[in-house]
């Protein structure tokens, strides 16, 4: 047989398997993994890993806020950057809105996507626990294709108390969804950044003291305690440190649905890089903070015992300068009114393979599983998404195992003006990347063409 696609010769690496071998493509989708295939186009891949393209299930791409500002990666930019690193399907974020029925604001951002050059699924904040919210909105955003819903216990326009947690919780239940939650704890946070502030310690390192692992760890334990309770499966974003893992490896030991993400800032950023001259910390802030070496280290080893078993970008780009940047309100504005987050797409891949494949940490089929097996799964997007089997979408990656790279913000195609590992080597880089059969990144180069990126319905799939 003569497929449409060969990719000849490379390391197939899936969450449990490696063989060197071939992978033929026809059309959208893989149908074999053989030896000697034959193909009308050939891609070489000897000395290359040939991995599934990454799924990212925590990006805040193109998201409506409160106040009015649309964050700065639109569908085109964002989707170009997780090409650039590997990543070919991402989990983005619909935003509950005041004064719009949650059914409309999903729609309405569903319908944003459709300028996306890879294909997506969405994650609905709820941000109330009105009759509406609870009794039409969250039953029919999921029967139109929410990945999941997420609550916050932080934040002023955006955390929950426990009564409405629980009602979340209970509704999601209904509506057999998952819940992921922001774990730190609001009046804690607040009470602390009031202390600062009156001091006068108004510098970016501050954002990481006034949000220790404590007010992280604190929530976790409470909002495991109320999934506990409804018996509802949850997911614990952004895990900082290995005390907040212990909390839900405590809650797993007790039968509760509890999971856990992960993020690369926190196996690679510390808090004392927002402990720099003026303004220039303000580059790594993010919820919750990073932490320590030591921290970075116990993380990994709550990834090998399976405590955490998905590693996201959480990208949440805010430019250092301009009108919706860090320093909207001025170099010298306090910790405490700057955005919270920072870029990752493009560099997820590559830093946790450097970090955890070339340091030891991790073995190669745990890095796929980390970043594209696992997410597929939680998110309802597998057997369509996430490895490279017949049936499955040719969502591939080719890597080089020893490209060395020093990242620099030039090459990573978002639309944020820095990026917090400007200047870092790696050693593992994807040359290129295909999206359901198509070439859409080579050497870095972003294929013209028109969005071709679909709305991920897992209950469609």
């Amino acid at each position: 047989m003569t497929y449409d696609i060969v990719i000849r010769g490379g390391t197939i690496v899936t969450a449990t398997d490696t063989v060197v071998g071939d992978v033929g493509i026809n059309g959208r989708h893989v149908a074999a993994i053989g030896q000697k295939l034959e193909g009308r186009q050939v891609i070489d891949a000897a000395g290359l890993l040939v991995m599934p393209g990454g799924v990212d299930g925590h990006c805040h791409i193109e998201q409506d806020e409160a106040d009015g500002t649309v964050h700065e990666d639109t569908f085109d930019t964002a989707s170009a950057s997780a090409l650039a690193g590997g990543t070919t399907s991402v989990v983005c974020f619909s935003n509950q809105l005041p004064g719009r029925p949650l059914v409309e604001q999903f729609e309405y951002y569903q319908a944003k996507g459709r300028r996306s050059r890879i294909d997506y699924a969405i994650h609905q904040i709820v941000t109330r626990a009105d009759e509406e919210t609870l009794e039409t909105g969250i039953p029919r955003v999921v029967e139109l294709g929410a990945a999941g819903l997420k609550i916050f216990m932080t934040y002023d326009d955006f955390h929950l108390g426990d009564g409405d947690i629980l009602k979340v919780l209970s509704a999601a239940k209904r509506a057999n969804t998952l819940v992921s939650v922001h774990c730190e704890n609001y009046e804690a946070i607040a009470f602390l950044i009031r202390q600062y502030l009156e001091r006068g310690e108004t510098a970016p390192y501050f954002h990481a003291l006034s949000r220790p692992p404590v007010v992280e760890r604190e929530a976790t334990y409470r909002a495991t305690c109320l999934a506990e309770l409804i018996q509802q499966k949850l997911q614990v974003f952004h895990v900082s440190c290995p005390e907040v893992a212990h909390e839900i490896a405590r809650g797993k030991a007790r039968g509760v649905p509890v999971m856990a993400e992960t993020c690369p800032q926190y196996f690679v950023l510390k808090s004392e890089d927002m402990n720099r001259e003026g303004f220039e910390g303000a580059r790594y802030m993010c919820s919750p903070p990073p932490r320590t070496p030591a921290d970075s280290l116990g993380l990994w080893e709550c990834v090998r015992q399976g405590v955490i078993d998905v590693i996201s970008s959480d990208h949440c780009g805010y430019s250092y300068d301009g009108p919706r940047g860090k320093s909207r309100h001025g170099r010298d504005a306090p910790f405490s009114v700057v955005p919270n987050g920072i870029p990752g797409l493009a560099t997820r891949l590559p830093l946790i393979y450097d970090e955890g494949v070339n340091k030891g940490q991790i073995t190669l089929n745990q890095f796929v599983a980390l970043v594209a097996t696992n997410p597929a799964r939680r998110y309802g997007l597998y057997p369509r998404k996430g490895s490279i089997a017949p049936g499955f979408d040719a969502d591939i990656v080719l890597w080089d195992p020893r490209r060395s790279v020093t990242i620099t913000n030039s090459m990573l195609h978002h639309a944020i003006d820095y990026t917090p590992y400007e200047g870092r080597s790696v050693t593992g880089w994807p040359v290129m990347t295909l999206s359901k059969g198509k070439v859409l990144m080579q050497d870095n180069v972003i294929m013209d063409g028109a969005p071709e990126g679909e709305f991920l319905n897992p209950r469609a799939l």
